[in-house]
């Protein structure tokens, strides 16, 4: 009978403190609710003028994240602000491309949601204008049905994705929590310039990795001399981060004889295709046949399970005198983040400092057209 009645005073008491943090965090959420639909009350009554003439703005408490929405209908920012403010976002609204333009000149915005179809100055100017102006800031098309297809075309000069209206609260609200965490996902694999020596194989997430002893070639081909008198090579990390999803590799023939400056081995990532030079001569000993069918390993492995093939070398004592090992390896990576930055920067017609030093991102070259990937196959993997 004792344990029985312990037994139900246990599960009595974890009920109760469910309830209790339930209750408390139902508390909570209500009054966040209504000091933003205050500070929205407060925000709309603020005068703004001085910025932009139709401007209207709602700060809240620790936003979610900071927003600029366009439209020439009232109607459609008025429940812009009511829905996301709710939500926990901080919202600006103007009702011209630009003022849009001129707000985000002086203004850190994370998303510009602007609508298509304006007079003056259409949407696509705005998406063209918000990208060349903060790059960073991600641009958000508002579109009604017999503009999707516009919608899906101004994806090309910068915008990340579309709403369409009408919507309602629930799905604008839905909708920007799917962009927010986008946001974030892509901004967590952002790589810094750190280039860090480790002994570890794996580098880490977030950094250029350098294995210590691990010899890398003027065209990203790491290369490890090993007891038998063979030398063990792969892709390092730079190239693996920059090119980002790999689909297909194509691996040298083993026993066949190669010169260095000859290609080794080819990437594949959909339809286009990169191919890494041999950095030294000499014959094919091994091949990693396991690696087509688990290209995951060049981002889990690179230095280990990442292997591509093996050489015996001819001329090896020759030819490491022109790798890069250690400190020197990582201060010519750090070139060579600049020399993307300055190549990306030169693609899309901005040279501005803060465009030149924006940090890369893995995957960097998933989304470059065919004449970008191929400069940068011609630039960074022919030594």
């Amino acid at each position: 009978m004792v344990p029985v009645l312990v037994v139900s005073m246990i599960a009595a008491f974890i009920v109760i403190d469910v309830l209790i943090r339930f209750i408390a965090k139902r508390m909570r959420e209500a009054k966040a609710q209504k000091e933003r639909l205050e500070a929205l009350d407060i925000g709309l009554r603020l005068d703004f003028t001085h910025e932009a003439k139709s401007l209207k703005r709602v700060d809240v408490a620790k936003p979610l994240a900071r927003i600029l929405a366009v439209d020439d209908e009232p109607i459609v920012l008025d429940s812009f602000r009511k829905i996301l403010v709710t939500a926990g976002y901080a919202i600006d609204t103007v009702e011209s491309g630009r003022e849009a333009l001129g707000l985000v000149q002086r203004n850190k915005y994370d998303f510009v949601f602007t609508d298509l179809r304006m007079p003056e100055m259409d949407g696509l100017d705005v998406v063209k204008g918000v990208h060349h102006f903060s790059p960073e800031t991600d641009i958000v098309v508002i579109t009604g049905y017999a503009t999707i297809e516009s919608a899906v075309g101004a994806m090309k000069y910068g915008a990340v994705d579309y709403v369409q209206k009408p919507f309602t609260e629930d799905e604008l609200a839905d909708f920007t929590k799917k962009c927010l965490i986008r946001r974030q996902d892509r901004q967590q694999k952002q790589i810094s310039s750190t280039v860090r020596v480790v002994a570890t194989e794996r580098p880490r997430a977030h950094e250029f990795g350098l294995p210590g002893g691990v010899f890398i070639s003027s065209g990203h081909v790491w290369a490890s001399v090993t007891v038998p008198g063979t030398v063990r090579l792969g892709m390092d990390d730079f190239a693996r981060k920059m090119i980002g999803r790999i689909n297909g590799i194509e691996l040298p023939g083993k026993g066949g004889t190669i010169a260095k400056g000859e290609t080794l081995f080819t990437v594949q990532q959909g339809s286009r295709k990169a191919a890494f030079q041999a950095p030294i001569s000499g014959i094919v000993q091994d091949v990693n046949t396991e690696l087509p069918h688990h290209p995951e390993w060049l981002e889990r492995n690179p230095y280990e399970k990442g292997w591509v093939c093996s050489i015996k070398p001819e001329h090896l004592s020759n030819e490491l005198e022109q790798f890069k090992i250690g400190d020197k390896a990582a201060a010519w990576y750090h070139v060579e983040i600049a020399r993307l930055q300055e190549m990306l920067a030169t693609a899309h017609g901005d040279s501005s400092v803060e465009y030149l030093t924006s940090p890369l991102v893995e995957g960097q070259l998933e989304g470059v057209d065919d004449d970008l990937w191929a400069r940068f196959e011609q630039s960074f993997l022919r030594a």
